[in-house]
Parts: C-alpha cells; sequence; structure tokens
C-alpha cells in the first residue's frame, strides 16, 4: 500500500487520460485483446447461460465489443472511472454494445445480485486495494466472478519465482516489495502506467469463500518451460469462481 494512495490514483488516471486515444493500439494483446482470453470468457459465459454481465474497469469499453458481436443477446455494462477512455469507447461505438458508466470498481453502483457475471481484464494490478474491487464484484455477481489478471509468482526467472512464493508464504513480501519500490507501493512503466505488485492468487481465498468452484486457467501467451502449477508457470491467470447454489 502506498504512502499517498490518492497520490497514486491521480497519477494512474492521468496517465489513461493523456494515452486514451491510443489505449486499444496499446493493449490490444493485454486482458479483453487477447483473443485467447475472449474465447474462453465467451464459453464460459454460454455454459454459465448468462445474461447480464458487468465489466469492471472497462477501459474503453472493447471486451463489450468483443462479447455482443460473440452473444447478442447479452445484456453489458462497464463501468470505469476515467473519462477520457469513456469517451474514447464512445467514438470506437462499443457503447452500441453495451452502457458505459463512469464509476469505481470499490464502489458499484449497483444492487447486490444485478448482474449473472462480474468480471475484469488486467485491472487488478493497476489497484492499491485489488480486494475491495473483489468485494464488490462478489456483491454485485449471481452465477459468476471472473478475473483475468497478472501473476506475479508466474513471472521472471524459475528461481526468483521461487523467492517471490517464499516471501509471500513466510509474510516477508510487504517489508520486500516496500524496499523494492523505494516505500511507493507501486511502479510507474511507461507502457502501463502505474501498477502494483499483484497476483489472481492474492484474491483467491476471497473468491473461494463466495463460490462453490473455483476454476484457474493460465493465460500466459508463451509456451510454458515446465509442468508446474500455473502458480509458477504463467504470469497471468484467468480466474472463474462459481456459484451454483
Amino acid at each position: 500500500m502506498p504512502k499517498d494512495v490518492n497520490n497514486a490514483i491521480a497519477i494512474q488516471r492521468n496517465y489513461y487520460t493523456q494515452t486514451a486515444a491510443r489505449y486499444e493500439e496499446m493493449h490490444q494483446h493485454e486482458g479483453a485483446g487477447d483473443p485467447a482470453h475472449m474465447d474462453f470468457i465467451i464459453s464460459m459465459l454460454r455454459m454459465l447461460q448468462a445474461r447480464t454481465v458487468l465489466d469492471v474497469g472497462t477501459a474503453s469499453g472493447r471486451a463489450l465489443r468483443t462479447l455482443k458481436a460473440a452473444i447478442p443477446e447479452l445484456f453489458l455494462c462497464g463501468i470505469e472511472p476515467v473519462a477520457a477512455l469513456l469517451d474514447e469507447g464512445v467514438a470506437y461505438g462499443n457503447a452500441e454494445s453495451g452502457a458505459l458508466i463512469q464509476g469505481k470498481g470499490d464502489a458499484l453502483p449497483f444492487a447486490d445480485n444485478s448482474f449473472d457475471v462480474a468480471c475484469e481484464f488486467a485491472v487488478l494490478h493497476h489497484v492499491a486495494d485489488p480486494g475491495a474491487v473483489v468485494a464488490e464484484m462478489v456483491r454485485v455477481a449471481r452465477k459468476a466472478v471472473i478475473l483475468s489478471d497478472a501473476n506475479r509468482f508466474g513471472q521472471g526467472p524459475i528461481f526468483l519465482r521461487f523467492v517471490k512464493l517464499a516471501l509471500w508464504k513466510t509474510r516477508l513480501w510487504g517489508t520486500f516489495n516496500y524496499l523494492r519500490t523505494y516505500g511507493r507501493g507501486y511502479i510507474i512503466t511507461e507502457g502501463d502506467g502505474l501498477s502494483y505488485s499483484y497476483s489472481v492468487y492474492d484474491s483467491f481465498d476471497q473468491l473461494a469463500r463466495w463460490a462453490d468452484r473455483v476454476i484457474l486457467i493460465p493465460a500466459e501467451i508463451t509456451k510454458p518451460a515446465s509442468w508446474l502449477h500455473p502458480l509458477l508457470t504463467s504470469g497471468s491467470v484467468i480466474v472463474c469462481a462459481l456459484r451454483e447454489r
């Protein structure tokens, strides 16, 4: 957690405001821009017989466009805090696929159980408190919560992956990350703006308490170098938390 969360939020939103016109080009192979990710999500939505879907942190709403093209009967809604990205979504025609609403993922303006499925694509690693966003997604979802996001434990050389896992398990990761980021808790890159060290496995217990079944799918574009668990073999993972009750 950074010293000044509000300052971190301002930095991130300014970054996306400045790069909004190039958002889909810059992130065309990430999250909702990855055809393999979306094919799996579409199959899952069909299996669940979903009729209503919320995309948290929708950016320009490109996920809505893809999902609507595949399943025309879906009612789709995307929520996004950065107005410039929503403006780009309207310009792209994405608003024709679903409602684009300005709002925050940790304070969703919807009643409990409002959507069959709540999903996010590469958003949580930009959030200081991903647990707050996941809690809101769980609250508004009836059938499933789907995360498609980063996995710190599957990134870097294999030795480093084991080191990161050991630091996490011994509860030393927070101290290490504090030192690594000079107390800020985040890093800033040209291609991704402000981001935190996040893994979808950080949210596993939270989702497992709500769901009856949790499915983990390695989503790394490159071929894994070993047969180890996706925890250590994939830098991004799709998590489908399904509620069958």
